[in-house]
């Protein structure tokens, strides 16, 4: 790791200060629960699950929760809510068997006020201590109050601040060992905002890098990933890798099957009979409408798509495009999307957005004739799980495969295909729906097989061992 600057410096030291104060008078202003597993042993032992994000958009995690609860573990899962805890059941971005499960209980984090929300830069350097100081406030009221000790703290990664340091004193002052679940690396994320060289990144590394060996151990989601913990993060604690897999929820459709779910969902009933007949195919992609996915490299590999198919490659079908997901750029690229239709670039192109449930989203994977990611890896060596959804509904992949960890996910030529420009992409759609049907066909029979090992086999493989209880 690089040595600070001076200017980094005296922002870490200001960072430092100002969140030692406010860890100070909120520990002294909480009527915070310091009895430990010891003054607890009385009772079966509880697992906490921590996401400082929204729980719905954090499948991993509630993945997690139902292994345990499959185990017969009571469960604490901590995060925010996408819709407040009055609405949330039937209709929560939930999984339903997190309310469905009798031993896991879900713990809403209170949400920061609207107005320490912003994109813009000057206003999040100036938000931020607020915001880090609210966030401090909402963990120690549920971690260290409204919840009883535990044996096991299971944090996600990111986002790390002000996370690990609170998760570390919750910790200690309650026995309970902490696990850290990797995701990808928080630095790296602030990082696609200010840039690597700016003060806060390397401040945020520096953060990410002290307080994540104070964790008992990690658990991460690719073989590179580890590496990386190892050489740059110099950790000595056991690093685990435990792969996403699919959740028993997702699986292949035969063709009755994927008919009859696209002649009932509202964006596709009308063409059902131009899908039966190969004569239109369905396209999905997923996504959280972030920067780390240019959805400009689709939108114009699309539009020369349908330029090919109405000039010199009059045998290329219709293609629909459906886009699941929310998030901030999503009216950004609707405006853009909105503006070709309109100058007739997608003459044989239909674009659709779509939230489903968390049904009809497996649903749709497993009907759909080709699964697109365009997931730019800000570390290189974090992995989409979107893709892992899509294997296991047996959807072969199109993905942006110009990062590190991607081999481990997408086999090319087997189960996907990786491209890196518009160009490479477009041409790869094209060769799929083109008269030969046999590439495709392959790619399928590959996701079929990646669909055969679930979650729950891997989980109790690896972190069922690291909880001690497969």
């Amino acid at each position: 790791m690089e040595t600070l600057s001076p200017v980094a410096v005296k922002i870490a030291i200001f960072v430092f200060v100002l969140s030692s104060v406010s860890l100070v008078v909120v520990l002294y202003l909480l009527p915070v629960d310091f009895s430990n597993n010891d003054e607890q042993s009385q009772e079966p032992p509880r697992y906490q699950i921590l996401v400082l994000g929204d729980i719905g958009r954090s499948p991993r995690m509630q993945y997690h929760a139902i292994s345990l609860g499959k185990h017969e573990k009571a469960v604490d899962l901590i995060g925010y809510l996408g819709m407040s805890a009055k609405e949330a059941g039937a209709n929560s971005e939930l999984h339903p068997d997190i309310f469905a499960h009798p031993s896991i209980t879900v713990h809403p984090l209170p949400r920061a006020p609207p107005y320490l929300q912003t994109d813009n830069r000057l206003l999040f350097l100036a938000l931020a201590p607020v915001k880090v100081i609210f966030q401090t406030y909402g963990l120690l009221l549920v971690l260290g109050c409204r919840i009883k000790p535990a044996k096991v703290l299971l944090v996600q990664n990111p986002p790390s601040i002000p996370t690990l340091v609170v998760a570390q004193i919750i910790c200690y002052l309650r026995d309970t060992q902490l696990f850290i679940d990797w995701h990808n690396f928080g630095y790296s994320v602030l990082a696609l905002k200010f840039g690597e060289s700016h003060p806060l990144v390397r401040i945020s590394q520096w953060y990410e890098t002290i307080f994540s060996h104070y964790a008992a151990a990690h658990l991460v989601v690719s073989d590179a990933m580890a590496q990386a913990l190892k050489r740059d993060f110099r950790i000595d604690a056991p690093i685990l890798v435990l792969h996403d897999r699919p959740a028993s929820h997702f699986r292949p459709f035969e063709l009755h099957e994927r008919l009859a779910f696209l002649g009932r969902l509202p964006e596709t009933a009308p063409f059902v009979d131009e899908i039966e007949r190969m004569r239109l195919r369905v396209i999905v992609s997923s996504t959280s409408w972030t920067m780390d996915e240019d959805f400009s490299l689709l939108l114009e590999a699309l539009v020369g798509y349908s330029e090919l198919a109405t000039t010199s490659h009059p045998y290329l079908p219709e293609v629909m495009v459906i886009i699941t997901g929310k998030g901030p750029q999503k009216e950004h690229y609707l405006a853009k999307i909105a503006d070709m239709e309109d100058k007739d670039k997608l003459e044989m192109v239909t674009i659709k957005t779509a939230w489903l449930s968390t049904k009809d989203y497996a649903s749709l994977l497993a009907s759909a004739d080709v699964g697109i990611s365009l997931h730019k890896s800000t570390s290189g060596v974090d992995l989409p799980m979107k893709v892992v959804d899509m294997f296991g509904a047996g959807l072969p992949v199109v993905g942006w495969g110009e990062f590190q960890a991607w081999p481990e996910l997408v086999h090319e030529g087997i189960n996907g295909r990786g491209f890196a420009s518009t160009e490479e992409l477009q041409t790869i759609i094209v060769e799929l729906f083109g008269n030969d049907a046999q590439q495709l066909q392959r790619l399928r029979s590959g996701a079929r097989m990646e669909s055969e090992r679930g979650w729950d086999a891997e989980w109790d493989s690896v972190a069922g061992r690291l909880f001690g209880i497969t």
